[in-house]
């Protein structure tokens, strides 16, 4: 039966590979779309796990669920730092580094760019996981004395002095203020609205003072001695900070405590749900490429009409005929799906290289679709099976 499928598929290659081109397409692109999607998942994930290890994020403003705000990162004014001292004081073995950020312009020998200026203290290194690609970070004694210093990133560096430039030593200015280059951090590889490779670090006392004043802070970042002790370290902060804002209910908190995992979770839901969405979009034309076949077919089964009724009436039996056609029906998705299977990974390449978009691959996007086109081989395949097997072989032998 396998010879006889081949044979009669080859038989028409153009109508054949007609057919399978709708499969084709919505095999490739579902293919693509679920590595894009599993890409961008998994380069979240890896964004947000190297902006500190076991770290715990303090945010300002009226709570109204667990794990959301009201108001956005950094627009309430709900933590000053003297909550941050109080958590550094209070809670053991933890390593805690407040921000206060904002976007400036900023301007440099004839350069300039809008990037977000990051106020915080020497332990930011350690709770965010910094390293110094040349320089060094900000120090005690620059934060008590407000000294107008600043660390830039790979990306704020190129974009003030050059691809690659010594930047240290050099000064920027920064809305009004003139700062002193005093080093340069390690990059990352963000990218985005908020990539640290594009931001430009002040000590915080100095951004109180000459950049946006007041003593309160944009979040407060708290780095746990060890994933297992991050529960306990996140109740502790949340019952100081109950506790020392005077807020008996904690559903009235205003302020919102998320650790990494949360975070991760939450990008996690919405690049599943996106993926989603894109898929299921691409797999309408899986529908409009199994309705193909089953035009296909019943037309197929309408020219062998009368070899229908020749092998029904040598023997064969109804399972013969419709077997026949089921297996011809399977087999154009098939080789419509390994088509597919291998555009879909040209495709995810392509847009990993033309786009710069992380893809991701899997084997079990593979067996998924190599089950969703058996699936389509049969539903839109049994009815013109069925009704070959159906054919009375006396009319079919009649049949001009």
């Amino acid at each position: 039966m396998l010879e006889q499928t081949f044979w009669f598929l080859s038989s028409n290659k153009v109508r054949s590979g007609l057919t399978m081109l709708g499969i084709v397409v919505g095999i490739g692109s579902v293919i693509a779309m679920i590595s894009v999607g599993q890409g961008a998942q998994a380069s979240i994930k890896d964004r947000i796990t190297a902006i500190g290890s076991n770290l715990i994020i303090v945010m300002p403003g009226a709570q109204r669920s667990p794990g959301s705000i009201s108001a956005g990162r950094g627009s309430a004014h709900t933590l000053t730092q003297a909550d941050a001292d109080a958590i550094s004081s209070q809670i053991s073995n933890v390593k805690v580094a407040p921000e206060l950020d904002s976007r400036k312009q900023v301007a440099a020998k004839g350069n300039n760019t809008n990037t977000q200026i990051i106020g915080t203290v020497p332990a930011y290194t350690d709770v965010r996981n910094e390293a110094m690609d040349s320089g060094s970070f900000i120090t005690g004694s620059e934060d008590r004395s407000s000294s107008k210093v600043a660390v830039l990133g790979p990306s704020a560096r190129d974009d003030l002095f050059g691809t690659g430039a010594d930047a240290v030593g050099q000064e920027i200015r920064i809305g009004s203020s003139m700062f002193k280059v005093i080093g340069v951090t390690a990059s990352k590889g963000g990218s985005g609205f908020n990539n640290p490779d594009d931001a430009i670090y002040i000590p915080l006392g100095t951004m109180q003072h000459y950049l946006v004043g007041g003593s309160y802070v944009s979040s407060i970042s708290v780095s746990a001695a060890s994933q297992d002790a991050m529960p306990g370290v996140q109740q502790q902060l949340a019952d100081l900070l109950l506790q020392r804002h005077r807020i008996s209910n904690p559903a009235m908190a205003d302020f919102s405590v998320m650790n990494q995992q949360d975070i991760i979770s939450t990008a996690s839901s919405v690049t599943q749900t996106l993926t989603l969405l894109l898929a299921s979009i691409a797999g309408i034309s899986l529908l409009v490429g199994g309705i193909g076949i089953m035009n296909m077919m019943l037309t197929t089964v309408t020219e062998r009409t009368r070899e229908i009724g020749l092998r029904k009436s040598v023997g064969a039996k109804k399972g013969d005929i419709s077997m026949q056609f089921l297996s011809e029906s399977v087999m154009l998705t098939f080789l419509g799906g390994a088509i597919g299977i291998v555009l879909g990974f040209a495709a995810s390449l392509a847009i990993s290289h033309l786009a710069n978009m992380p893809t991701s691959f899997s084997y079990s996007s593979v067996i998924l679709v190599f089950g969703v086109s058996a699936l389509i081989g049969i539903v839109f395949g049994y009815y013109p099976a069925r009704r070959a097997a159906n054919l009375s072989p006396i009319v079919a032998l009649r049949y001009e």
